[in-house]
């Protein structure tokens, strides 16, 4: 095991990690920030999300809404069913993924790793995560707040994480998935992350505090405007993390892209 940990490549400062990172994100407009943040908010209702739905929520028309969503930095985060309908926007399905999201009773899923820990802040809503280690097959269970990890067992749990090629957050949320999230796991420890690393070269394991505190910086660079016009009426929403309780496994396997399933299924 020694000899693997020499062998790991060296991890980025958080900083580093971020100034890698930041360049190759969309950059939203102030629409664009209150519509994505409004989507999250009614696809977490765990039903995929029409035009209509969503313009309603927002406060304009369908006709705006499709134009909207097929703006370049919305079009790449969001995924459709079979009747045009998004299921999948920016890291959250309303199908079955390798990381399984419970939000106010309902049981959604996410992406990647990561994106567990930055959309409670946009829901503004607490989540019990569970995800599989995809080295050991151990269970991770982590209760996020909008404001901060609330539990997580094993208290030894990592994130790895990569350096994103330059149009990993381009053009599909295939690509997104491809490129970022099948490389962003939780690992029950830091040695299982190790082994898993051997076979993944490029990539990282930060701690999940070190991870929450990107999420952070995400949800600023991303959202932080449109995060900013709505939160007075959701404050009260993170009093309730400490009622959620684990229920059931969460299932083995990890993402895959739309296109190995039914569209009907979403981004899982």
């Amino acid at each position: 095991m020694r000899s693997a940990s020499r062998s790991m490549p060296k991890k980025p400062t958080l900083d580093g990690y971020w100034a890698e990172l930041e360049p190759r994100l969309p950059r939203f407009s102030l629409d664009e920030q209150r519509a994505a943040v409004v989507l999250y908010r009614e696809l977490a209702k765990g039903q995929a999300v029409d035009a209509v739905q969503l313009a309603g929520a927002l406060k304009t028309s369908p006709a705006e809404v499709r134009a909207l969503l097929e703006r370049g930095a919305l079009k790449a985060f969001v995924y459709r069913d079979d009747r045009g309908r998004v299921a999948g926007f920016g890291g959250l399905a309303i199908s079955q993924m390798h990381h399984r999201f419970e939000v106010d009773g309902r049981i959604l899923s996410t992406w990647c790793a990561w994106d567990s820990l930055f959309i409670p802040e946009i829901l503004q809503q607490p989540a019990h995560v569970m995800s599989t280690d995809p080295e050991s097959g151990a269970l991770v269970q982590i209760v996020v707040t909008p404001s901060r990890i609330e539990s997580a067992t094993p208290d030894s749990a990592v994130v790895s994480f990569v350096r994103p090629e330059a149009n990993a957050f381009a053009t599909s949320a295939d690509n997104v998935m491809a490129k970022f999230c099948h490389f962003v796991f939780f690992f029950a420890s830091r040695r299982s992350y190790e082994r898993w690393a051997g076979k993944h070269p490029g990539t990282f394991a930060l701690s999940l505090e070190e991870a929450f505190a990107l999420a952070k910086r995400l949800n600023a660079r991303n959202f932080g405007l449109g995060l900013a016009a709505r939160e007075p009426e959701e404050r009260t929403r993170s009093r309730s993390a400490r009622q959620i309780r684990p229920r059931g496994r969460a299932k083995d396997g990890g993402p895959t892209s739309p296109k190995s399933r039914s569209p009907r299924q979403g981004p899982a």
